[in-house]
Parts: C-alpha cells; sequence; structure tokens
C-alpha cells in the first residue's frame, strides 16, 4: 500500500500544481483584456473625432514611434535609468534595513527617528531638486539620493513592522532556553521580519525606476527622463507615451523579479500554503 499511498500524494501535488498555475492564467485574463479594450476605444475615439496628435495620438503611432526609437530606448536612456535605479534602490534598502533594525531594538530612536521618518513623507521630491542640484551639482550623487529617498521608506517601515511581530511566545520559549538578544534577533525577529520586507522591496523597487526618471529632469545628458523630457518640448507626444510606457514595462518587471526572490529566499511559504491547502481538500473529502 505504501506505493499507492505515495502515488496518490504526488497526484495531489501534480494537481495543486496545476490549478495554481491556472487560477495565475485566469487572474490575468480580466486586466488584460480590460486593457486590450481600452486601447481599441483609444484608437477609435481619436480617429473618429479627429484629435490632434500633439495632444493625444492614438496607440497605433505611438507603438510605431517606439519601432522607430527602439535602438536609442532599449540601448543607452534604459542602460542609464536602470543603473541609476538599481543603485539609488541598492542603497535604500541598506540604509532601510540597518535604520529599521535600530529603530526596533533601540528605543529612544523609536520615540525620535519614526514619527520624522512619516512627517518626511509629506515633502513632495520634486521640492527637493533644486536643493539637491545646488549641494551636490548635476552628477550622479543627487539622482541616487532622489531615489534612495523615494525606496527608503517603504522600506524602512516593513523591516519596522516585521520585526514588531514576531511571535511573543516563541520569543519567551528561546528566552527561557538561554538565548542571548542577539541570539534571539537572529533566530526569531529576523525570520519573522523576511515577509515583510519582501513586501516593502515590492514597493520600492516599483518606486525605483519612476524616481530614476524624476531624478533625470534635474539636469542629465542621457536616460529615459531626458527623453520624454525632449519629446515633450519637440511635442513629439507618441514619443513621451513610448517613454512612459516603457518606464511602466520595467517597473512591472522589478515587481516580478523581486517576487521570485521572494519565493527563492522564503521556500517556506509555498509549503505553509501547499500543507495549508492539503489540509483544506482533505477536510472536503471528509
Amino acid at each position: 500500500m505504501q506505493p499507492d499511498v505515495a502515488l496518490e500524494r504526488e497526484r495531489r501535488r501534480e494537481r495543486r500544481r496545476t490549478a495554481r498555475w491556472a487560477g495565475k492564467g485566469l487572474a490575468y485574463l480580466p486586466p488584460v483584456l480590460a486593457l486590450v479594450s481600452g486601447l481599441i476605444l483609444w484608437e477609435a475615439a481619436v480617429r473618429l473625432f479627429d484629435v490632434p496628435r500633439y495632444l493625444l495620438p492614438p496607440p497605433s503611432e505611438i507603438i510605431a514611434a517606439a519601432r522607430s526609437d527602439a535602438g536609442a530606448l532599449l540601448g543607452v536612456h534604459s542602460r542609464v535609468t536602470l543603473m541609476v535605479a538599481a543603485a539609488g534602490l541598492g542603497c535604500s534598502v541598506a540604509a532601510g534595513v540597518i535604520l529599521g533594525a535600530l529603530i526596533h531594538r533601540v528605543q529612544w530612536l523609536r520615540q525620535t527617528l519614526y514619527p520624522l521618518l512619516v512627517i518626511s513623507q509629506t515633502i513632495p521630491v520634486i521640492v527637493l531638486v533644486p536643493l539637491l542640484v545646488v549641494w551636490f551639482g548635476y552628477g550622479l550623487t543627487p539622482k541616487l539620493i532622489i531615489v534612495a529617498i523615494v525606496c527608503f521608506f517603504p522600506v524602512a517601515v516593513a523591516v519596522v513592522d516585521g520585526l514588531d511581530r514576531a511571535d511573543g511566545r516563541l520569543v519567551k520559549l528561546v528566552r527561557s532556553m538561554g538565548a542571548s538578544p542577539g541570539q534571539i534577533f537572529w533566530k526569531v525577529n529576523v525570520p519573522s521580519a523576511a515577509p515583510s520586507l519582501f513586501t516593502g522591496l515590492r514597493v520600492a523597487a516599483t518606486y525605483a525606476v519612476m524616481a530614476a526618471v524624476v531624478s533625470e529632469w534635474m539636469g542629465a545628458d542621457q536616460g529615459l527622463g531626458v527623453y520624454i523630457a525632449r519629446s515633450a518640448r519637440s511635442f513629439r507626444i507618441d514619443r513621451v507615451f513610448a517613454g512612459v510606457v516603457l518606464v511602466s514595462v520595467y517597473s512591472v518587471i522589478a515587481f516580478w523579479l523581486v517576487d521570485a526572490l521572494r519565493k527563492k529566499a522564503l521556500p517556506w511559504e509555498r509549503l505553509l500554503s501547499d500543507h495549508t491547502n492539503g489540509r483544506g481538500e482533505a477536510g472536503t473529502r471528509k
């Protein structure tokens, strides 16, 4: 009977995997249909009402502009913007993790810095651009600071929230077994904060490309922000839309990459999900 039991378990796992992939495909169907329908209506409305192309070009002309400038868009402009976004995101993650851990461990830092972090989010980033130019010039430094400022807050808050959510009963159990505060932090608090960290990182990753584009408006020779600004000044709105769409695509890709990294770094989440689904199926059969 053992081989039959093992075979049945494997079949159940295979059915769950198939159902999971089918569910993901169906989940993407409504937004894809809505996007296609919106593009069709957009194309029809622009041509039907003869809207000037310098105000709102149809999607077909935006696609044509993207094809004609594909070399510049996907080449030097994308490379510069993605490098700034990645470097700024890395700096913000490092600073957010360190400061979040310090806020969790040191009470007076929590009382002092945490309210200031919240208040800092009320200041529009675009207001800081002239100051950063005066302080740091037109080089790479002010651009990295802009990206780091935008991405820092979700990471820091996610780390603090995740560390604070550690199971108190587990902390007491480990402490009763003679664990030091440092061991409790690394063995209990850090694993409990990992899912929250990746949630904040997903938000920060989607903001990073947008922040890099904004940072390039303060002065740059290359980058998607430069491409969009030059196209707008030339009334090439089709190229503006092409650049904006590419920024959105890169942001979605960054979100997916962080999500894939989360699945690799936290494999127990999928195991717990499969275990929960298996128990649910067993309860249904009963």
